[in-house]
C-alpha cells in the first residue's frame, strides 16, 4: 500500500457534503484524442446595441435598460421562478410527490461595458457588485416568501451563457435548495460533533498546509478543495467566521472585491482566454436564525481540464458510479498559484 497520493487512485471525503471523489493522478499520462472545444476569439466591443443588457437597449420583452453607469439590476424576464406555483402532491405508494416552489429570479449587470469580465474590471467597481449582493440578500432575505438567496455567475457559452455582457444572476427561493441544504446540515452536524465551526477550522488547516491555496488577502483565503471534482475548481473563504455576505465590514468588502478580481485574473492566465466557470455564493438561509454552524463560501465550478479548447465531462463512472478527477488539488493549485496576476491581455506579449 502506497502513501504517494500524486501517482496513485485513491478517494478524498468532502466534509461539506458527506460525498466522495475518486482521484486518479496516473491518468494524465494518457494521450487525449478526445473532444475539444473552439476557443473564444470574440473580441467584443464596449458597446453592442443587439446586447439586451447593454445601457438604454431594449431586452426582449420590451422593457428599455437605463443609460446605467456601474450595476443595474432587474427581474429576469424569463424567470426560472414565478410568484405562483402548483398545489403539492404525493400519491399512495410515495413515488409520485410534488411540492409547490416560487421564487424570484434576477439579473445582475456587473457593468455597462459589453467588453469586460470581473476579472477585467477595477476592484472599486466590482466593490459595487458586492454591495449590490449584499444589497439584494438584505432585500430579498426580509420577504416571508423567501427562504434562501442564491448568487451566482455563469461565465462562457459552454457554460450555458447566453450572453457575453458582464452579468449573474440571483435565484430566490421559498425553499432552501438541496446543495446549499446539505452543506448547512453537514456543518450544523460538525458543530455540534466537534464545538467548532467546519470551515473555520479546515481554512486554519489550509493555512498551516499551504499546499492548496492560490492566494490570499487580509480577510480572505482562495484555494483548491481537498475534495475538489471539476480539475481547477476553486474556494474563496472568509477567514472570519460569516454566516452571510452582509456580515462583512466595509474592508472585508474591499478585500472580496480584490479577491475577485485576482482569483479571475488567475483562470484567465490559465490558457489565456476568457476562462468559463459557474461561480456562486453559499450562505446562510434567510430563514434560519442567525445560528453559528453557518460559514459561508464562495465556490467557483470551471469546466476545462488540459487547455482551453479541453473540457472535462461528467461521463460514464461519473455519471453511474461517482465523481471523478485525474490531476490532483495540489497540482492544481500548484499551477494557479504560479501564475502571474497581470491579466495575459495586459502584459504587453
Amino acid at each position: 500500500m502506497s502513501n504517494n497520493f500524486q501517482d496513485y487512485p485513491h478517494k478524498r471525503f468532502n466534509p461539506l457534503t458527506g460525498e466522495w471523489v475518486l482521484v486518479s493522478p496516473h491518468r494524465t499520462k494518457r494521450p487525449w484524442q478526445g473532444k475539444q472545444e473552439k476557443p473564444s476569439r470574440n473580441t467584443l466591443p464596449r458597446y453592442d446595441d443587439k446586447c439586451y443588457l447593454c445601457p438604454g437597449n431594449t431586452r426582449n420583452q420590451g422593457a428599455s435598460n437605463p443609460d446605467y453607469k456601474d450595476v443595474f439590476i432587474f427581474d429576469n424576464d424569463f424567470p426560472a421562478l414565478l410568484h405562483e406555483s402548483v398545489n403539492g402532491f404525493c400519491d399512495e405508494d410515495n413515488l409520485f410527490k410534488i411540492k409547490p416552489e416560487s421564487g424570484i429570479c434576477r439579473v445582475v449587470c456587473f457593468s455597462p461595458r459589453h467588453d469586460l469580465t470581473i476579472s477585467r474590471m477595477q476592484p472599486a467597481n466590482v466593490r459595487k457588485v458586492v454591495d449590490a449582493w449584499c444589497d439584494q440578500y438584505d432585500d430579498l432575505g426580509k420577504r416571508k416568501d423567501i427562504g434562501y438567496v442564491q448568487i451566482f455567475e455563469n461565465r462562457g457559452d459552454i457554460m450555458g451563457c447566453s450572453n457575453p455582457h458582464p452579468h449573474g444572476q440571483i435565484w430566490a427561493t421559498n425553499s432552501i435548495p438541496v446543495i446549499p441544504e446539505a452543506e448547512g446540515k453537514r456543518q450544523q452536524e460538525y458543530l455540534s460533533e466537534k464545538k467548532q465551526c467546519l470551515l473555520c477550522r479546515y481554512v486554519e488547516r489550509e493555512l498551516e498546509n499551504k499546499e492548496r491555496i492560490i492566494f490570499e488577502n487580509d480577510s480572505f483565503v482562495a484555494l483548491v478543495p481537498f475534495w475538489a471534482v471539476w480539475p481547477f475548481e476553486a474556494i474563496l473563504l472568509p477567514k472570519a467566521h460569516m454566516g452571510a455576505i452582509t456580515d462583512m465590514t466595509p474592508a472585508q468588502r474591499d478585500d472580496l472585491a480584490d479577491a475577485l478580481v485576482r482569483m479571475g485574473i488567475r483562470y484567465d492566465n490559465l490558457f489565456e482566454t476568457s476562462f468559463p466557470y459557474s461561480m456562486g455564493i453559499h450562505q446562510r438561509p434567510t430563514i434560519e436564525d442567525k445560528g453559528t454552524h453557518w460559514h459561508w463560501h464562495i465556490h467557483y465550478y470551471p469546466p476545462l481540464l488540459r487547455s482551453a479548447t479541453v473540457k472535462k465531462f461528467m461521463v460514464g463512472f461519473e455519471m453511474l458510479g461517482m465523481p471523478q478527477r485525474d490531476i490532483t488539488a495540489e497540482q492544481s493549485a500548484q499551477r494557479l498559484r504560479d501564475l502571474p496576476e497581470t491579466h495575459y491581455l495586459d502584459r504587453g506579449e
